[in-house]
Formats: structure tokens, sequence, C-alpha cells
């Protein structure tokens, strides 16, 4: 039987017999020989209110919240199902939906001549009441006389055409797939359950409450809209609140593991270690896609176990979450929050489903004020029913009215906490004593949620759908013959009133009415979706009050503008104005990027700086942008600025150092000059051609000032100078030591008998040794520079936060033409030298000339690697220091001895002594 009513039975053949053999049970028939049906029924247990009326309708309500478990003995019949806690809330809709059949009845505008009669059952908020329930409608005990009208003799009586209700998702679902297979049409007015709108299903269900595929929708937006990217998720253990929980966590994201899984796992962590609480919390959290995560979803058990509802709390306090989403009915809400308030759990705010967002039994008892005030939820559109107050507020046990009410003795009672004087067997057994009612009770002085009609909700709803039968009742007995809607267009017997008929109206229902609100269903038997969003604040008296801030219309194609909020008038939890935080993770700021926690869920991360170089200027930023090769990151990573040029500078330390250095060469060469030239006529100056020592001296000023251009802002000028000027500099001076070289070692071979060699290496020849040399070297820069010059260029190293300004050789087989020339002739002046050494003189300058080229070339080997590996500006220091220290070691080599010799020794300073055989040497 369970399964059956819980859907696996696929075909609709096999659950009519299967529903055939349960009637059979429960109303046993024999077959009489004239094969008439005689039915013996089973004594009806269940309490009902009902008047009778041409058309009667069905009515199911939850007027008690729960049924007693009883202990069944099987060897009797079973005793009386005992309903408890009795809901003045629901007795409220059930006189609601008494109000509107009278109404109806009284006006007589829409069904003339016909009564509308009612027979209403209490399903005590339980799947199987309200199965037993919706088989009495469909077969209970039926006069011989309906009104006016007699009908054929019947043991077993005609089902109800209609009925409305459950209230309960779980009830209406049992009921759905009973009535459905008689296709009895069924209007609930508060199951939300989105699996109801399922026709294939449920083909006779409609109910004038929006899905909760609507309720969800709004809920999302409501999350979005205020930032809330870590929520907790909490459901009831029904189908409304497990399928309405369900499909918020689809909407907002994809779960790592099936929900019954998670909290499988969450109970066993949570029973046998906190620190594994930890962990499984957060790995089966689940992952966003809206970037919104479920922090936790958990379910309040039905049986109201302590234990169960202390581990939800323990989770809500390891989460961090500070937002929860409480989808429930507003029983199961009330036994979280009964935990809740004793647990001491603060600073949480709650969002309330429509199930509980206006529930007196939660927003009236003064301990769930601290806690709820600020509560945030979606309700059903309200509206005033004019004259339903005074309506209410009729009952009176004492007054005959013509009819019997089995529910009026349990409310009154309840309100009045007195007795009746009513004694039944449960109240003998337990031995319950309530002082006798006076009789002159009142309700009007008493202040309850019966007789509040300042939030008709659902009330409204059960007015909407009375309203919608008789509508469809109204249209069915409009019909013109031919012109129907049924098989060969006829219409419907308006005497005999077949299910299937009035469901087909039914579906048609459009109406406008009096409180300016359509009415009808669409093709899944839902109405148009419109909710209030409503704000739990305190009064001045205490008393919560439910403040309308904004609405949402499911109707409406526009994303936008289906969620409407006024913000500034939102009291949130704790009395504060300013929306609450609930995050997992605090928001990374501008120069952060996330990073993700491995095993966490997106919504929990890391908040980690840019890498030099990247940057991020809006808040949670998922990478870091690189900056463009010439821009760079600045301090705090929020902003690309100018890498700084980077070259060797006049204002750099290194830079002024070289300039220093340089001008303390070029000095100290325009001393020596001076000094040759105050002693131009002594032999020391005179010997091995005076001449070429000034063009030697000069030369090497030039190489000592030609290094100052390899210092500043790189441009196209000086990049073509400092290469040109360096290589004509350097080739003037070599060709200058290398005609000394020459005269060196001519001069003393030419002492030889018979040699005329000395002739071909006098001073005009030096000059056109040195011119030659000297132009070849010109020629091959000038080529350089026609082919392919030195032009500036940038270097822009990705990783580093400057901009190398340097200078591009243009043609690197130039530059290294320039180099092995100069190259060349420093070799064959250090060949030649190295021959002229040990020559007999008392003053040898080729010693002097071969000490320098030895200098000369290791400066420019070294130079070479170090100038390859040497990055940026360094490579220029480096080119500029092998000019300064070759430059150095030729002034230092050739002319320090003679200027020592000049000035400190001036005694030495003879031909005499000149012309005298020095000692030989080694070397």
């Amino acid at each position: 039987m369970k399964l059956f009513w819980m859907g696996v039975i696929p075909t609709r053949r096999t659950r009519f017999v299967l529903l055939s053999f349960v009637l059979n049970l429960l109303f046993p028939c024999n077959s009489s020989p004239d094969l008439s049906l005689q039915c013996r029924m089973i004594p009806n247990t269940m309490p009902v209110l009902e008047k009778k009326g041409d058309i009667i309708l069905g009515g199911l309500f939850s007027l008690h919240d729960m049924v007693e478990e009883q202990s069944l003995p099987f060897t009797s019949h079973p005793p009386k199902s005992k309903c408890t806690r009795f809901n003045f809330r629901t007795f409220r809709w059930m006189q609601t939906m008494i109000f509107a059949i009278e109404e109806v009845n009284k006006e007589g505008k829409l069904l003339p001549n016909i009564t509308v009669g009612y027979k209403i059952y209490d399903s005590c908020s339980t799947p199987h009441q309200a199965l037993k329930a919706a088989m009495e409608l469909m077969g209970g005990e039926k006069s011989s006389e309906v009104g006016e009208k007699t009908q054929r003799n019947s043991t077993c009586n005609e089902s109800v055409p209609l009925v409305i209700g459950d209230g309960g998702s779980t009830q209406s679902l049992v009921v759905a797939r009973f009535l459905g297979v008689f296709t009895v049409p069924q209007i609930s007015y508060f199951s939300s359950c989105a699996c109801l709108s399922d026709k294939k299903q449920f083909p006779a269900f409609l109910r004038t409450m929006p899905s909760d595929f609507f309720q969800v929708d709004a809920l999302v937006q409501l999350v979005k809209h205020f930032g809330w990217t870590w929520v907790g998720v909490i459901a009831g253990d029904d189908a409304y609140g497990r399928g309405g929980a369900n499909i918020f966590a689809n909407e907002v994201g994809q779960s790592v593991m099936n929900t019954s899984m998670n909290i499988l796992f969450c109970e066993l962590m949570l029973k046998y270690s906190s620190l594994w609480i930890l962990w499984g919390f957060f790995f089966f959290s689940q992952v966003t896609n809206l970037g919104v995560c479920i922090a936790f979803h958990r379910i309040i058990p039905k049986n109201r176990q302590q234990a169960e509802i202390l581990s939800i709390i323990s989770v809500i306090r390891l989460s961090g979450a500070k937002v929860i989403l409480v989808f429930a009915v507003e029983q199961d809400a009330a036994a979280l929050f009964d935990e809740v308030q004793r647990s001491e759990l603060t600073g949480i705010q709650w969002l309330a489903s429509e199930a509980w967002s206006t529930a007196a039994v939660l927003s009236t008892p003064e301990k769930y004020h601290h806690i709820l005030q600020g509560t945030v939820g979606f309700a059903i559109q309200q509206a005033n029913i004019p004259g339903l107050r005074d309506f209410l507020l009729r009952l009176n046990p004492s007054r005959s009215d013509g009819q019997t009410d089995p529910f009026l003795v349990s409310f009154w009672e309840e309100v009045f906490q007195c007795s009746l004087g009513v004694q039944t067997e449960s109240r003998e057994k337990e031995g319950e004593s309530k002082p006798p009612c006076s009789g002159k009770e009142d309700l009007g002085n008493v202040t309850n949620i019966y007789s509040d009609v300042s939030q008709l909700r659902i009330s409204y709803n059960v007015y909407k759908a009375v309203y919608a039968v008789a509508y469809a009742l109204k249209a069915m007995k409009s019909c013109v013959k031919g012109e129907g809607p049924f098989f060969q267009r006829s219409c419907a017997d308006p005497d005999v009133i077949q299910p299937w008929q009035l469901l087909h109206y039914l579906k048609q229902v459009q109406y406008l009415n009096s409180f300016a609100s359509e009415i009808k269903f669409d093709e899944n038997g839902d109405p148009a979706a419109m909710y209030d969003l409503v704000n739990w604040q305190m009064n001045p008296n205490g008393k919560i009050e439910f403040i309308n801030i904004g609405k949402f219309d499911g109707m409406t194609g526009d994303i936008k503008q289906k969620l409407y909020i006024h913000e500034d008038i939102i009291l949130w939890n704790g009395n504060r104005t300013r929306v609450p935080s609930s995050v997992c993770s605090t928001i990374c700021p501008p120069g952060t990027r996330k990073a993700m926690r491995p095993s966490f869920p997106v919504c929990c991360y890391d908040c980690v700086a840019c890498t030099a170089g990247k940057i991020s200027n809006l808040s949670d930023a998922i990478e870091c942008a690189q900056c463009p090769p010439e821009f760079w990151s600045n301090a705090e990573r929020t902003a690309c600025i100018p890498k700084r040029v980077e070259f060797l500078s006049f204002r750099d330390t290194m830079g002024i150092t070289l300039v220093a250095i340089s001008f303390i060469g070029s000095f100290s060469t325009c001393i020596v000059v001076l000094i040759f030239f105050c002693n131009r006529t002594t032999p020391i100056v005179r010997a091995n051609n005076s001449a070429l020592s000034f063009l030697l001296l000069l030369s090497l000023t030039l190489c000592f000032l030609c290094s100052l251009t390899f210092i500043g802002q790189p441009s196209k000028w000086s990049c073509m100078l400092r290469h040109t000027a360096f290589g004509i500099s350097f080739v003037l001076c070599i060709s200058c030591i290398l005609g000394k070289t020459l005269v060196v070692l001519v001069a003393f071979n030419a002492k030889l008998p018979g040699s005329n060699v000395i002739k071909w290496f006098g001073p005009s020849q030096q000059k056109a040794i040195i011119a030659i040399c000297t132009v070849t070297q010109v020629l091959i820069c000038t080529v350089w520079l026609l082919v392919a010059p030195p032009a500036p260029r940038q270097l822009m190293p990705r990783e580093e936060d400057f901009i190398i300004l340097l200078c591009d050789e243009g043609s690197y087989i130039a530059f290294a033409l320039v180099l092995s020339y100069i190259g060349l002739l420093a070799v064959l002046c250090l060949f030649l030298a190295f021959l002229a050494r040990k020559l007999p003189d008392s003053f040898n300058e080729a010693r002097l000339i071969t000490f320098s080229m030895l200098i000369f070339c290791a400066v420019w080997i070294a130079f070479i690697p170090a100038y390859i590996s040497s990055p940026g500006k360094y490579a220029t220091v480096t080119e500029v220091f092998a000019i300064l220290a070759s430059s150095y070691g030729l002034l230092g080599c050739i002319f320090a001895p003679k200027c020592y010799m000049i000035l400190l020794r001036p005694e030495k300073n003879t031909r005499k002594h000149l012309m005298s055989k020095a000692p030989s040497s080694k070397f």
C-alpha cells in the first residue's frame, strides 16, 4: 500500500486494479442473483462537518498538527485516531471556505437556483488521515435526498465532484494520486510542492497556491540581490521541505554529492568526531553556479529528536553561515527554533519560506522574538475579505443553526481553556479536567490568529478556490446545446455532474474578482505567482509585525523587474539597518585575487596578492591581469604605471664615477702633453719622433673622452657617434703606437752594414702608415653608418619593472669588423714590440709598448664575454670600463716612465745615457 501511494506502480491500469482491491477491503460487496451491487460499509470513524446542497464540495483541512501513535492489537476494530495540537489558523481557513460557499449561495448571481453544500474532514497533518478522509469523500454515507432532488436508491453513495484541499504538500500528494484515478478535481490552497505540477502523475490537481518553482526563483533573486554567497539550507522532512530545498540548491549550485549521502555523512561525523565534522561539512558542501554556495543542507526530523536537531545547531555554528533558509512548514520550523532558543544561537539572519513567513505560532510567542526579529521571507499576497471577521466571530456552541460542528468543541475549549462537558473515552482515560465553560465566552474578546484578519493570505487562497469552482459550475450550466466542448459538441448534464467534465471547465476558468486579482490556472494547474516580501519587525508594543518591504512577480519576463525591494525600511536581525554579510571568505580587495582552497567550495578561498607585473582593479578578482610590456604594476597592484627607463645616466652613481674617471684620464693626458711640450728639446722627448708622441697623446685624450658618449640617454646621433668615435680613436691610438714600434725596430736594425731600411720609415712614411690605418677604420665605420647604423632600442623584460634603453649595434658584422680591426692592429703592434724588447738601449721604448699592448689585449679579450653576459645598462658599463682601462694602460705603460725620468731623474735624460747599452734582460 505504501509503495502504491508513493507512486512506485507505474501504469494507470495497475493502479486502478489495486485501488479497486483496496476499496473492496474498505467497502466489501457481494453479488446477488440479480447482479445488483450491495455494499457493506465500515462505519465512518472520522468526524465530518457537512451541509446539504444540490452540489456538495469536499474539503480537507489539517485542523490538528499531529496524530498520536496508538498500539494496534489486531484483535478488534482499531480505535479512533486521536488528533492533537489544534491549529487556529487552519480552522480559520476552514471557516473561510464555509463563508465563501454561503456567500455564493446568498448572492445567487453565479449559481441561481442552485445550493452548494460541503463535507469537510480533518486530515490531522498526516498523509494516512488525508487519504482516509479522501476515501470517505469518495464513498461516504449519503441521505436519499439532497436538497429538493431525489436520487436513485443506492447503498453505496456517490462521491463528491470536487475536493478543496489539502494544505500540506505531502498530504496533497497522496490525495492527488487517489483522486487522479477517478479524475476528480482537487484544488489545493496551500500545497506548493513543484512536483504537483506534473500533469502525468496528477492530471486532476489544481491549486491557488503558486508552485515552489516560483518561490525558489524569488529566494534565489533575493540571495543574489543582497550578495549572500554562503547560505545554509534547512528543510522539513516532507515533500514541501525536501522538494523546495532541493530546487533551491539546484538553482544556485551543483551538489558535490547526493543530498542524502551528505546528511548521512554529516550525522556520522557529528557523532564521532568534531574534526571530522569540519572536514565533512566542507567536503560535502554544494558548489554554486551563480556565485552562491550552499554551506550545509540539513533536514528537520519529523520525530523532533533533540539529538538530531542539536546536530543541526552544531553544523550552523561550524559553518559560519550568517544567512540560513528554512524551507519547512510552521510546525517543523517551530521545533527547530525551540532548540535554537535553548542553545542561545543568535546573530543568524533567517530566510523564511512562505509556509511560515507569516505564521503566528512563531511570531506571537515572545521567546522567539530575539532570534526571529528581522526575518525576511516571501508570503502569498494578502487581501481583505469584507465580512469575514464577523462571520468568524459568529461561532458559539450554544447557538443552534441546524448543523452539527464536530470541530467547534475542540476549538472552543482550546481558545478559552474550559470544558463544554462533552466527555470522551480518551478524556476519561487521561483524567483531563478543565473548568466548565460559563456560556458567556465571546470570541470578540479574544485576540488570536483565528480572529486576526490582517494577514489573509492562505484564507484568500481558499476563498479563490471556492469562487473558481463557482465560476466553473456557472460555465458548465451556461453551455448551449450543440456548442459544447465535449464529444459531438455536447454539453455536460447539469443534474449529474461528472468530475472529468467539471475539471475541463476548471482549467478554463478566468475571471477578475472583486479584489482586482485575475484568477486563472496555467497548463500545469498553477496560478499566477505573486509574492509579498515581508520583514519581521518589532513594534513599540513588543509584538512582531509583518511589514511589506517588496514584492515578486513571477510572471514578469524581465528578470530585473521580477523582484522589487524597499531596502531603506528593512530592519535586519539584531535591529540593524545594515545588510548582513554571509560569506565563507571575505571579499578580496583590489590588488589581490582569489586562490581556491583544495577540497573546499568555490566560495571558500584565500586572497593572494598579485605578482609583480600583474594587477586587479576590482574586488574578488579571479585572476590578475598582466600589464602591457611597457607598463608595470604599482606597489598596491591596482594599476599599471609606465616602467621606469633605465640607462647609464650622468645622474647615476656608476655614471658619475665613469665620468670622473674619464675626465681624470683626459686631464692626466693633458698634463703629460704639457710636460712633453715643456721638455720637447730633451732627448727622451725627441727620441723616436716626438710628433708621434704628441699625436698618440691626442688620440689617448680622444679615447678618454669618447667614453662620455656612452653615458646619457641613447639617441640616434649618440648611438652613431659612440661606436664610430670609439673605433676611430682607438685605431688612431694603436696606429701611432705601431708607428713608434716600427721606428724603434727599424732604427736598431738599420745600424747593420749595408742596410737602407731607415729611409722607408721616415716621418712622412710614419704619417702615411697612421693615415692608412685610420682611414681604413673610417671607411668601415662609414659603410656601417650607411648600411645599418646603430640606433636606440628598448629592451622590455616582462619580469622586471624597468625598460632598458640601449644602443643597438645595427649590424653585428660591422661592429665585429670594427673590433676585429682594432684587435688586429693591437696584435701586430704587440708582436713587433715583442721582437724589439731586447734591443740594447738604456731606455728601450719597445719594452714599454710590449707591456702596454699586453694590458690592452687582456682588457679587450676579457671584455667580449663580459659584454655578452652583462644585462641592460651593465653591458654599456662594461664597454666604457674596457675603453677607460685600456686607455689608462696605454697612458701609464708608455708615458709614466718617461715623465718619471723627466721630472725625477733629469740626470738620465741625456743622449749619452740613452745611447748606453742597458743590461741584458731575460724578458
